[in-house]
């Protein structure tokens, strides 16, 4: 073959595979638009949740309403958890709403604390609200400057794919171990809406899962009705969740096992959907 029709098939080959590459991409990119667009419907009904909850949450704070504010604590909690791979693309409203003390250099007197958590630990360990209504204004101003910044964002559809394996590695990471909320032991909240933020995400994305991979779809469906039916075991007869600080050794571990399965599975959605 001459060197000219050697670089003429070269271009060809080249051509092919962009022109497919495109095509590819082009399919896939329709094939999402409509999972996107409803979980985007998703994710601003869950911020606007967050900044009724919040605005009620807060209140009961500056009024130094404790009980009130331990009641409302981790239903508010709950509306971000299950949105958190979105409000995690702004590192410094997450950092600023959902720290812990062991994120600053003086853990709970550090000024820098502040958040969810800081007031969790003036409900349930210094039991006096008196001198962090800063805390609780800064709260709301943050959850409020959240919906505004997602309203105006599209939603990257690697954050969405990937994002059902995030919660359920958050949940391994930081929620099973009971750190994340160690001062009101409200874990099994943060679980709970862990787990329904990820559902979301797979029921939106079922039918293009099943139609590449239905084996994938139906094994990750299983693992979540397990999951979802251990967390039901520790519900209330009021149906809210027990303390966490009820859940023996053995409980963490099986509910952990089920967590680490169902995240292994979630984190090939990526690679199923060809969605990088």
């Amino acid at each position: 073959m001459s060197i000219r029709n050697l670089l003429l098939a070269k271009f060809l080959i080249c051509f092919i595979y962009l022109y497919s590459s495109g095509a590819h991409a082009s399919a896939l990119a329709s094939e999402l638009a409509d999972p996107i667009r409803q979980y985007r419907g998703y994710v601003l009904e869950n911020l606007q949740g967050l900044v009724t909850s919040t605005d009620a949450f807060t209140a009961a704070v500056k009024a130094g309403r404790i009980e009130d504010a331990k009641r409302l604590y981790a239903p508010s909690r709950a509306w971000y958890e299950r949105i958190e791979p979105i409000a995690d693309l702004f590192s410094d409203l997450d950092a600023a709403i959902d720290s812990r003390a062991d994120d600053h250099e003086g853990a709970e007197k550090d000024p820098d604390f502040g958040g969810f958590h800081r007031i969790e630990y003036a409900l349930w360990i210094e039991r006096d609200t008196r001198n962090i209504e800063q805390v609780a204004d800064r709260l709301l101003e943050d959850v409020q400057e959240l919906q505004k910044r997602v309203e105006d964002i599209a939603l990257p559809p690697e954050k969405i794919v990937g994002g059902a394996a995030v919660l359920m590695e958050e949940v391994a990471a930081t929620k099973i171990s009971g750190e994340e909320n160690r001062y009101s032991h409200t874990d099994l909240w943060d679980i709970q809406a862990n787990c329904e933020g990820a559902y979301k995400i797979v029921e939106l994305l079922r039918p293009l899962i099943i139609s590449k991979n239905k084996a994938v779809s139906d094994r990750i469906n299983r693992n979540f009705i397990s999951v979802f039916a251990v967390l039901n075991t520790y519900r209330t007869p009021g149906k809210e969740f027990q303390s966490y600080t009820n859940l023996q050794t053995s409980d963490r571990k099986a509910l952990a096992g089920r967590v680490n399965t169902l995240a292994e599975d979630l984190s090939t959605l990526p690679g199923t959907l060809s969605v990088k």
